[in-house]
């Protein structure tokens, strides 16, 4: 029996598809040497190779990105060579300028831990759950959880639709502005006392405690979004100006800023009476987006209020999971997002 602990200790860190096979009269030895465990070390075992094949899932993953961005991350040269391995990852060498990296180098996820633990977020990022119940979930500090989560939104953010084509809906809703955690700043700031668990605005209707967020979306379900920190014509042409394609037809509310930088945009424009009533108007309505903006204030309910120097990774966090339910892609693409693969 001593065999069999010695055999699993002496396995190199890196263990998986990139390492020596073992041998079959080996493999052999192993399946009989199951026999004789327990159920409460068949468990260990179980939750050993669960842990081994969620590696092996991450690091496939993460080797992706090379294929994808094969330069040296310093100096973008491409003439780079394999130098070894560490940590259960492939190093490279550039032979332009010397550096040694791995796949990780120079993503958001570059020397964070546990990676056997990284499939498990990105499931409770799927989930949506809360940084206390994600810590709880992946057995580690809610501290952790919570760096973990802005440290896979650092590219979701980012990510977001450009020259939006066909006939594009523009709308913004508002979020209450929050120093949810910055107690410091809020203090330092003087506007109002702090909230309990997000809390409501102090007036009724729009005020300096809403912050804007301008959301397009055209008919395909594509969408990209601005928080708007100075909300005049000037600001939100240059954000949609990459935004729309040129032929993109542009249906709003009827607001006067988005009529005013449809015309500097010279694009065909279509405005929607909401206020007097007005759904629709023909084959124009801005219904698509502002169900986009219902589910969205629905899921954000669950964190009671989000610091609004952090509302960019949330954002990029709902496009990500709205473009996984439509692509019926899987919790592991998040991963793929967060490393840039």
């Amino acid at each position: 029996m001593s065999y069999w602990p010695v055999r699993l200790a002496s396995l190199p860190e890196g263990f998986g598809p990139m390492e020596p096979e073992m041998r079959a009269r080996e493999l052999k030895q192993l399946f009989t040497l199951t026999a004789t465990l327990t159920a409460g070390q068949r468990e260990q075992l179980m939750a050993h190779l669960g842990s081994r094949l969620d590696m092996d899932e991450v690091s496939a993953v993460v080797q992706g990105r090379m294929a994808r961005h094969p330069g040296c991350p310093k100096c973008q040269a491409h003439h780079v060579v394999c130098n070894g391995q560490a940590g259960g990852l492939q190093r490279y060498k550039c032979r332009s300028c010397g550096v040694t990296f791995n796949a990780l180098t120079g993503t958001p996820l570059a020397r964070l831990r546990h990676r056997d633990k990284w499939l498990e977020q990105t499931q409770a990022m799927d989930e949506g759950l809360s940084v206390r119940k994600a810590a709880a979930r992946m057995e580690v500090h809610k501290t952790t959880a919570f760096r973990w989560r802005h440290r896979f939104l650092g590219l979701a953010r980012q990510a977001k639709a450009n020259k939006l084509a066909g006939v594009v809906e523009a709308d913004e809703t508002y979020v209450l502005r929050s120093y949810k955690g910055q107690r410091r700043e809020l203090l330092a700031e003087q506007v109002r006392k702090p909230r309990h668990r997000g809390g409501k605005a102090a007036k009724r209707g729009l005020s300096a405690e809403q912050v804007p967020i301008l959301v397009l979306r055209n008919r395909a379900g594509q969408t990209t979004d601005q928080v708007l920190e100075v909300a005049n014509t000037r600001f939100v042409t240059e954000v949609m100006q990459p935004a729309l394609a040129d032929d993109a037809v542009l249906c709003t509310d009827g607001s006067g800023m988005l009529a005013k930088v449809a015309s500097e945009l010279g694009i065909e424009h279509h405005a929607v009476n909401t206020l007097r009533g007005e759904h629709t108007r023909g084959a124009w309505h801005i219904q698509n987006v502002n169900a986009y903006h219902s589910r969205f204030k629905q899921w954000m309910r669950r964190f009671n209020g989000v610091a609004t120097s952090y509302l960019p990774n949330y954002l990029g966090w709902f496009r990500a999971l709205d473009r996984n339910a439509q692509s019926g892609a899987k919790p592991a693409s998040l991963l793929a997002l967060a490393v840039g693969a």
